[in-house]
């Protein structure tokens, strides 16, 4: 397939443009740089110029392909409710040029939680005031208009550079000068290897289910508790406890997401798609990532 990636150059598109190219499908890519477009030309891509605000870049990309993978988020935590309006349209966008067609479109979400239990695919998008990001529930309404839409729920994904969420929680811990975790630390975050992620993608891809939902989980929870202990290791900083009311002060708007309990299954992924996770463990690359460069 000729497929365009949104987020091209980014720690998980650039994973997944490597992915596709290895398998024998075209990729076109999103670069808003020029050496964003230079390291994709490299990968073995065509550049498709332009970024998230870029309307009409976006359509032509959309148009010029067999699939669209979206994985482009503009992460400023500061401006956060900004950044999911600017991905909604972008999908919406996407969407309107895909509609009336069979080609696949995949967008990325998050994983969400559930209640004395591990999350399933089966349950709905995670949805509070606090949480302003609707990829998921965009994707869903494109796909009642006939869009070819599913959605790619992820975790921590990781390598020794970067580990989603944790990796601004490595910036909180060299700056307060502690490792905090809240209360006991018994919740848990799910990850993946970002390597296993771009497999899960192309695979999604090629067995082309409108409507399906991915978790692509490799660990269903790691402890919050042992995420801490890596980094305080890894920073040479002390490993704290903090209460629940400590934990906005202390971890700004990622408190939002510190004391979560997401304990994420993805047995159904792995069952329609034969995915198999191999890549190493969060806390393993959490071990070996070097802390100076974090």
């Amino acid at each position: 397939m000729r497929v365009f990636v949104t987020g091209a150059t980014g720690f998980i598109g650039s994973a997944i443009v490597k992915e596709l190219i290895g398998a024998g499908h075209h990729v076109l890519g999103m670069a808003r740089s020029d050496a964003g477009a230079k390291s994709l030309e490299a990968a073995g891509g065509q550049v498709q110029r332009g970024d998230l605000e870029d309307l009409e870049s976006l359509r032509g990309g959309a148009a010029a392909t067999n699939a669209v993978i979206h994985t482009a988020f503009q992460h400023d935590w500061s401006r956060f409710a900004e950044s999911c309006e600017l991905d909604k349209r972008a999908i919406e966008t996407i969407g309107a040029a895909l509609q009336g067609s069979s080609r696949m479109f995949i967008v990325s979400s998050g994983v969400g939680v559930a209640q004395g239990r591990a999350a399933t695919e089966d349950d709905p998008p995670l949805a509070s005031p606090s949480l302003p990001r609707v990829s998921e529930v965009t994707a869903a309404a494109l796909a009642e208009r006939g869009v070819h839409a599913s959605v790619m729920r992820l975790p921590q994904v990781h390598d020794t550079v970067k580990q989603g969420l944790i990796t601004p929680l490595i910036a909180v811990a060299r700056a307060k000068g502690v490792s905090a975790y809240i209360g006991d630390g018994h919740n848990r975050w799910p990850a993946a290897h970002v390597s296993d992620v771009a497999r899960l993608y192309r695979l999604a891809l090629e067995k082309r289910t409108a409507g399906a939902r991915y978790h692509a989980v490799a660990e269903e929870g790691v402890a919050l508790k042992d995420i801490a202990t890596a980094i305080g290791r890894g920073l040479n900083v002390p490993v704290v406890s903090i209460s629940q009311e400590q934990a906005q002060e202390h971890f700004g708007f990622f408190g939002f997401f510190a004391g979560r309990d997401a304990h994420i299954s993805s047995a159904q992924t792995r069952a329609k798609l034969g995915w198999n996770p191999t890549g190493p463990t969060l806390l393993t690359d959490l071990g070996n990532m070097r802390y100076s460069e974090a």
